[in-house]
């Protein structure tokens, strides 16, 4: 296990990069953004390294040459006095939001630190090794020797190992750093939207993501512990997956979706500030929110796809709005505005133009309509806060609008109840949106057209069996939680600000609750200590249970695979690596994923998702593999088919092979703890 002095020496490395990107972009956006050009910046910085190292990696070039133009920025900043006394005032409460949040998916990362079999994070850990160890474009396929990563989104991961890369810190640490910077990013967007949205009480953003759905508070009420009924409610709806923030900083998966957030509340942000300050923003701020937004959106596609089939259309919808609202008050912006809707989208593709040709996805086969709709009670415990929160606000609007009902009837008389609910929620959201031209209103629109439609249909995917829509409510739910938190934080905020009953609380009443807030979000991880593998799998490792190390673990409950990680971390000669064919979400194809050389297939069901069975490597593939081991004859001949010199034996080739390498001719360069690892000679 990597000590703790060294791994708090790369927790401060790495957020020293993150300070040195972000600070270099502040002064460029405050004459556009005023206070808010410190939280832009962060996300803003984030985005631009994404862009330029990807492409550095595109032309094969070093990627760390893209903190050049930070540094120089960085550099004339202070030459021109742009970090003086005066435009640090206020900073302070961005810092100290980033900061808790930070800190708080961090404490949870270190009593949860693993890199497990439960859900996605061999992969997740895959391609961030796979990235940091051969940062080019498209990145090698660690689990598909001689194919890249063109199937699949990658772009988040990318972005998290060239912080990696640049701040020095290894694919096991960077690992249980994602989250907590991801979690520190979204606080600060929330934060910003809040100041966009609300005159006070700008902190409501932040409850989206601590808050879980009732489904989990009832799991508490009967009973059960704290993982589990968390567990339970983001499988409330049978067959389906519904995850929310607060989940995700448990699970400790650095998935795409959930590394998205950041990226989404970013462009939520621009969406509120185009919208409630567009005629009091010069031409020149109005191309910086055009070009911010393309960058965003633009982004998307690359690091979590399902994202711009929303924000695409709600960019083209809420730009058309405004246009057309400029165009009813009359003057000259109307023109002006709609160069947003024409500009964003198109900017957005070109900017990552050369990664939307290289895609090949093959998972999605089409669209189809879902013939088992939820039922109707655990779709209101899934989204029962911010449905009761559109209740209220539509109240004033259903006596008059009684017929809205009427949109329920052909979905309940198809047998979809829930739908027909959501669908009445949309209509009378509609009326209260055109009555109040309020952007929070459109969110919440937008959030409950997504609930609707993952009632009436879905992707279908190479698995359509009885999860038939479990990915397609996975991703889409994940949306429509942070579009309906934003705006029915706005909802609420504005409600609560136009109260004239409520007692007013004295200042230092509140900063003693915004403490004890911060106090009880960081006391939970320390207190509780969940731990998904013990509590959800009943697995105690015997070892770097209380680390940010993510395959410490593995020192006590697979001693010869942690000796030969260790050893292939640092060995720069292998193109690819022959170890067993891995089962999916099992301890499987350990190498290639804990340190990104590429094997010939890894987790068999995941590549047969994303690329279905061409040319039969399904069946090729696992054969010239079992081959390998138990023929030694053509040993080195198909080792070289798919480009391997080096050949992994360890616990899992031997209980499923019977090897048989004494005659193969190889050289053995790592023999431990019952592992070995053989080299054809005259490579590496």
């Amino acid at each position: 296990m990597i000590g703790y002095g060294e791994q708090a020496f790369f927790v401060l490395s790495w957020l020293a990069v993150l300070k040195l990107v972000h600070l270099s972009i502040w002064p460029l956006l405050r004459p556009t953004f005023g206070q808010l050009a410190y939280p832009a910046a962060l996300s803003t910085s984030l985005l631009a390294l994404l862009a330029g190292s990807w492409y550095l990696g595109l032309a094969h070039l070093p990627t760390w040459p893209v903190v050049v133009p930070f540094l120089v920025l960085l550099g004339a900043g202070m030459a021109r006095r742009q970090y003086g006394r005066d435009e640090w005032e206020g900073a302070w409460r961005w810092e100290l939001v980033f900061f808790v949040f930070f800190v708080f998916v961090l404490e949870l990362r270190f009593f949860n630190p693993y890199v497990s079999h439960y859900s996605e994070q061999y992969m997740d850990m895959a391609w961030i090794a796979s990235i940091m160890r051969n940062p080019v474009v498209t990145p090698s396929d660690p689990w598909f020797a001689g194919e890249t990563l063109n199937i699949y989104y990658y772009l988040g991961h990318w972005l998290m190992a060239q912080l990696g890369l640049l701040s020095g810190v290894p694919a096991r640490i960077v690992f249980n750093l994602v989250l907590p910077t991801v979690f520190g990013l979204a606080a600060v967007n929330c934060l910003m939207l809040g100041h966009l949205l609300l005159e006070r009480h700008r902190w409501l953003p932040l409850g989206l993501l601590v808050l879980v759905n009732p489904t989990a508070l009832v799991q508490l009420a009967s009973g059960k512990a704290l993982v589990p009924a968390l567990d339970h409610s983001r499988h409330a709806i049978a067959f389906g997956l519904t995850e929310y923030p607060f989940f995700s900083s448990i699970l400790g998966d650095p998935h795409a979706l959930v590394m998205s957030m950041f990226n989404q509340l970013f462009l939520i942000a621009l969406l509120v500030l185009a919208w409630n300050r567009w005629r009091e923003l010069s031409m020149r701020q109005r191309w910086v929110v055009i070009g911010l937004s393309a960058l965003s959106l633009g982004a998307m596609p690359g690091i979590n796809s399902w994202d711009i089939l929303v924000y695409g259309p709600l960019v083209l919808v809420i730009g058309l709005l405004i246009w057309w609202r400029e165009r009813q008050e009359g003057g000259s912006t109307a023109r002006q505005a709609l160069l947003y809707p024409l500009l964003v989208p198109g900017l957005g593709i070109g900017l990552y133009l050369p990664y939307l040709l290289a895609l090949k996805p093959g998972a999605v086969h089409g669209v189809l309509p879902v013939l088992s709709p939820s039922e109707p009670f655990s779709f209101l415990l899934v989204h029962g806060f911010f449905f009761a929160v559109v209740v209220c606000a539509i109240a004033r609007f259903v006596p008059r609008h009684l017929f809205l009902f009427l949109v329920a009837v052909p979905f309940a008389y198809l047998g979809y109840y829930s739908a027909a609910i959501a669908a009445v929620l949309v209509a009378f959201m509609l009326v209260r949106a055109w009555r109040t031209e309020r952007i929070e209103d459109l969110l919440v629109v937008a959030g409950l057209l997504i609930v609707l439609a993952v009632e009436l249909v879905y992707f279908r995917e190479a698995f359509d069996n009885e999860y038939f829509r479990t990915n397609t409510m996975h991703k889409f739910y994940y949306i429509a939680w942070l579009l309906l938190g934003i705006g029915c934080a706005g909802i609420v905020g504005r409600s609560i600000q136009s109260a004239d009953r409520l007692p007013v609380v004295p200042p230092a009443a509140k900063r003693l609750a915004a403490v004890l807030c911060i106090v009880l979000l960081l006391a939970f991880p320390v207190i509780f200590q969940p731990d998904i593998g013990r509590d959800l799998l009943g697995i105690r490792f015997g070892g770097g249970s209380h680390t940010l190390d993510g395959l410490a673990y593995l020192d006590t409950e697979h001693p010869g695979t942690a000796g030969a990680v260790r050893f292939l971390e640092g060995y720069r000669g292998a193109g690819c690596i022959v170890e067993a064919v891995g089962d999916d979400y099992s301890f499987g194809a350990p190498i290639s994923s804990f340190t990104g050389i590429p094997t010939i297939v890894g987790k068999r069901s995941h590549e047969l998702q994303w690329r279905t069975n061409e040319n039969d490597w399904w069946w090729i593939r696992p054969a010239d593999v079992e081959a390998i081991y138990e023929n030694p004859e053509r040993t080195i001949e198909l080792m070289q088919r798919y480009g391997c010199t080096l050949l992994y034996v360890g616990e899992i080739e031997h209980r499923k092979y019977d090897v048989k390498l004494e005659s193969a001719g190889l050289e053995s360069i790592y023999l431990e703890d019952g592992v070995q690892i053989f080299r054809i000679p005259g490579t590496g």
